[in-house]
């Protein structure tokens, strides 16, 4: 295996994170009957991940081969965001005057965000941000329901 390579194991655990943390988040949506839940939710994720690591791949295979090839990898970022922002803007309905579906739609784009992390293998980075977004959705919304909303 060359250095442009990502090792078997390595992938696994990065896909596997990218699924287990994504799973969290859409559980959460899915236990409250939204359109997107879990496997939306690991979907996007797993995708994302895929994508940051073939871009990782070519970034590095082609920087092995030709030290002048410039590739830029913020690039497959910028498509991945672009993307999962389209799918989220498909949660968000607007029906009867009222706006819905904002909190999945949001919770979908930051599914993506738990697949570039964990395919850029910062793991760490990848479950503050399931935690922070936990705190989010379950703790603010029941906030939100209880006390601003009665």
């Amino acid at each position: 295996m060359d250095e442009s390579e990502i090792s078997l194991l390595d992938m696994t655990i990065r896909l596997l994170s990218a699924a287990g943390l994504a799973f969290v988040l859409g559980l959460e949506r899915e236990l409250r009957g939204k359109p997107a839940g879990l496997r939306s939710h690991i979907l996007v994720s797993l995708g994302a991940s895929a994508f940051i690591m073939m871009g990782m791949h070519i970034l590095l295979a082609t920087a092995e081969g030709d030290p002048s090839a410039r590739i830029d990898p913020t690039r497959i970022v910028e498509g991945v965001v672009g993307g999962i922002g389209f799918l989220g803007a498909g949660c968000i309905i607007q029906s009867r005057g009222k706006v819905q579906g904002i909190t999945t739609g949001a919770s979908i784009w930051i599914a993506g965000a738990l697949g570039v992390a964990c395919g850029l293998g910062t793991l760490v980075l990848a479950g503050l941000l399931t935690g922070f977004a936990l705190v989010t959705v379950v703790i603010l919304g029941r906030f939100e329901r209880e006390v601003i909303e009665d």
